[in-house]
């Protein structure tokens, strides 16, 4: 019977092949996952976000139903365009997207920052956003319910 270490070391070789074979396994999912591994990267904060919106820099894309933001109230300076649409509306002729939204479309190099509710419909639009080029879309995690809390505490604080 062989030694233990070298039985362990056939199976593992069986299951898992040569260590080139996982390496270029390794390189091959890294360069297929550019935009899913870096949009884990891609969220701002409260405090990023109101720097990011006082410097005129960005465009805020919130994906709520519109019926939401008439209830709920939006963050200002905020662009409307419901989930369902951002694909298609990134992908319009300026001047149709001018007319529907009434803003300057975005270019793909333009920084975008999506949000929604709590988070989860923003991640969605993003993806779909950096699916379609745009590379320097972000993601306001927090969305609308962390926004309005942090802006009630802020004013009853008096700052």
């Amino acid at each position: 019977m062989p030694p233990l270490r070298l039985l362990l070391w056939s199976a593992r070789r069986a299951i898992f092949g040569s260590a080139d074979t996982a390496l270029w396994g390794l390189n091959s999912v890294r360069g297929n996952c550019h935009n899913f591994c870096t949009a884990v990267f891609k969220d701002v904060t409260y405090k990023e976000l109101k720097n990011l919106l006082n410097s005129k820099k960005i465009m805020l894309i919130d994906v709520r139903d519109t019926w939401e933001i008439l209830k709920d109230g939006k963050i200002p300076g905020s662009v409307n365009i419901p989930l369902g649409e951002v694909g298609e509306a990134l992908q319009m002729n300026p001047e149709d997207f001018k007319e529907k939204y009434k803003e300057v479309k975005p270019s793909k190099s333009d920084s975008l920052v999506f949000s929604c509710s709590a988070g989860v419909r923003s991640k969605k639009a993003l993806d779909t956003a950096l699916s379609l080029g745009f590379n320097s879309a972000q993601n306001y995690a927090g969305g609308w319910k962390e926004w309005s809390t942090y802006e009630h505490s802020e004013k009853k604080q008096g700052n």
